[in-house]
């Protein structure tokens, strides 16, 4: 039989505790303070739906839900046969695999290639790189497309921009079906630091101008170089980073950061994770929005101010990488020197840079 004493004491206990949620909920909602939405101020992390037309706000959800489902969903075809994998056991013993915040580092002899490819192709995706062949870099370019129709995602659809001031120059290269090659003009300049800065810049444009589709990939890489293995579906990732050549093996205290604390790149001493390259990164195309946004801010702001990072876009890079963890990192096989001797553990070189001439096809020192 139910006591109508503790049962109504039960009841008047629940009504109370709700009205206090409410009042809380109206407080807060009236003391938030709400964020100031400029055209200046708009990108993919501070843009609130409630700021969002409808339509605007159902185009965003399925972009960001299509980008997701690239990287979670991953779907393999049925009766693919392929070696049995092993946790315990592992095909390099010799590098890691895996860095301290989970993400991938990828090596030869890590993947199954023909696994990755039936899981990626049906995803129908468009893999985008762009290259800046500004001035003299423009005699990089043939060799640099000439090699990228044999190793660079092939099978996939692959759209290049080059960006360059002699359009002109620009060499005839026969492409597979489904890929092109689209010529943007830029300005010369007299510095190579002007033409290395505004890269961020130039790829932050053409992403919000050109390139809506935030289900596809994108790749920034140098001209100066030129591949020479398979680069594939292996590199996919969210965010995506290149481990240097010239310091993977060396203490966090050699590698060459900003260390100017005036400066927005600065990482100190006993800080950052790996050095990375500045001349080949990438991932899903909002996320290189977000770097090359953020790295452009860090860098005109500098500027204003007098300030010029060591390494230019790089560093504003590295210092951006440390702070949003890259989900995936390539190996230095993803962008190697041509100068060095290959270490033991590198197996494979799929991309390099050329030796050259600095004082011949920089404009300065």
């Amino acid at each position: 039989m139910i006591n109508v004493k503790s049962f109504t004491a039960v009841l008047v206990s629940a009504l109370i505790l709700g009205v206090l949620y409410l009042c809380n909920s109206l407080s807060y909602s009236r003391t938030s303070p709400q964020q100031n939405i400029s055209p200046n101020n708009i990108s993919p992390n501070n843009i609130s739906p409630n700021n969002m037309s409808p339509k605007n706000r159902l185009s965003a959800d399925v972009n960001a839900v299509n980008a997701i489902s690239n990287e979670v969903h991953l779907v393999a075809p049925e009766h693919l046969q392929y070696e049995q994998p092993s946790i315990v056991q592992g095909s390099r013993t010799d590098v890691v695999t895996v860095t301290p915040w989970m993400a991938p580092i990828v090596w030869e002899g890590i993947f199954n290639q023909v696994l990755l490819d039936s899981i990626y192709k049906p995803k129908n995706i468009t893999i985008i790189a762009t290259v800046f062949a500004v001035g003299n870099y423009i005699r990089f370019l043939k060799k640099f497309l000439e090699t990228a129709e044999q190793h660079f995602f092939v099978g996939f659809k692959v759209h290049i921009y080059v960006f360059t001031d002699r359009p002109n120059d620009v060499p005839h290269v026969t492409m597979a079906s489904g890929r092109q090659l689209m010529v943007r003009l830029v300005p010369s300049s007299k510095r190579w630091q002007e033409i290395s800065a505004r890269r961020m810049e130039l790829i932050q444009i053409l992403i919000e101008e050109q390139l809506p589709n935030n289900r596809n990939y994108i790749f920034c890489l140098d001209v100066d170089s030129q591949f020479h293995g398979r680069w594939g579906s292996e590199s996919l990732g969210g965010l995506v980073a290149v481990t240097h050549p010239g310091y993977y093996r060396d203490s966090r205290s050699n590698f060459p950061y900003e260390r100017g604390p005036s400066s927005r790149a600065y990482i100190a001493p006993g800080e950052g994770d790996f050095y990375y390259c500045g001349g080949a990164f990438g991932g899903l195309l909002q996320e290189v929005h977000q770097l090359a946004k953020t790295c452009r801010h860090n860098f005109e702001a500098d500027a204003k101010e007098g300030i010029e990072a060591a390494w230019q876009e790089e560093s504003h890079l590295n210092r951006y990488m440390w702070i949003n963890k890259p989900t995936k990192v390539l190996s230095p096989e993803y962008l190697w020197q041509d100068f060095k001797p290959r270490n033991p553990e590198i197996h494979i070189v799929r991309f390099s840079g050329v030796v050259k001439n600095y004082a011949e096809i920089r404009p300065n020192p």
